[in-house]
């Protein structure tokens, strides 16, 4: 039986100097596909608003779709570390009630840690967690549940004052107990200082080559999106141009009669 990889083990590869690779995921299929690879971490992600059901930010996501997510691709996999995100709205509110629903996604998914964002404001949401045996990744920089408060999706802490409140974030997020940090949008040289500072992992979006592993949503780096031009994505295929050959050949061969063939029926 194949042992599923824990914070532990993806904390020992910052030790060992070993780069952390990790992809979000939503279903059944990719993550499959994902699970016969040796992708060490899942993040089922509220990007799963706006890449899974088209909307224009993570913001309404719920959490009853961050479970059911969740528990598909726990289903599904048999080896990485399985994260879910804490939805808007899930933990802002106080502690009880982040307690309450983090406890809910652990217990009803299967899932190996939480993820929530925000710094200093978070503190005592993480201690409590991890005091009550569940897993927290942090995640600082650009968070896309304030895109309200941002008003964009540009760079963050690209000012002093920004950086310095980024770093100080960081160490009270390894304080309170958080088993790593997901640095998003961030200028690179920021980042590779805040890794050299903390004893836990970072996990890089847009934040350069210093972090101790990197996560790119799945359909992202596979192209499905043709007009998608993030900087910080590298498109290793181009699913979006598979996918609308194959249908169009799809189409061509049921009007032209040659789908289904003689061998393709009853």
């Amino acid at each position: 039986m194949i042992k599923r990889l824990s914070v532990n083990d993806i904390l020992r590869y910052k030790t060992k100097g070993e780069k952390i690779t990790s992809v979000t995921s939503y279903d059944f299929y990719f993550s499959k596909i994902i699970d016969s690879t040796d992708i060490d971490m899942i993040l089922v992600g509220d990007s799963l608003g706006m890449v899974f059901q088209g909307q224009k930010t993570t913001v309404p996501v719920t959490l009853d779709q961050i479970i059911y997510h969740t528990s598909i691709v726990v289903r599904s996999t048999e080896r990485p570390l399985i994260v879910a995100d804490m939805p808007f709205g899930s933990y802002q509110i106080s502690v009880e009630k982040a307690t309450e629903n983090a406890v809910r996604i652990i217990k009803e998914t299967g899932c190996n840690a939480v993820k929530l964002e925000g710094g200093n404001s978070v503190v005592p949401v993480i201690e409590k967690l991890v005091s009550i045996g569940i897993p927290v990744y942090g995640h600082l920089g650009l968070t896309p549940q304030s895109i309200n408060k941002f008003g964009s999706y540009k760079l963050r802490a690209k000012q002093t004052e920004e950086a310095e409140t980024l770093k100080k974030d960081a160490l009270l997020l390894e304080k309170a107990g958080a088993s790593g940090i997901v640095l998003e949008k961030i200028p690179a040289n920021l980042a590779s200082e805040v890794t050299s500072l903390l004893k836990i992992p970072t996990i890089g979006i847009g934040a350069g080559s210093g972090c101790d592993g990197q996560i790119l949503v799945i359909t992202d780096m596979l192209g499905m999106d043709s007009q998608l031009n993030f900087r910080f994505v590298r498109k290793y295929a181009d699913l979006s141009s598979i996918t609308k050959k194959a249908l169009n050949e799809y189409i061509k061969d049921v009007k032209e009669g040659r789908f289904p063939s003689e061998e393709e029926s009853y």
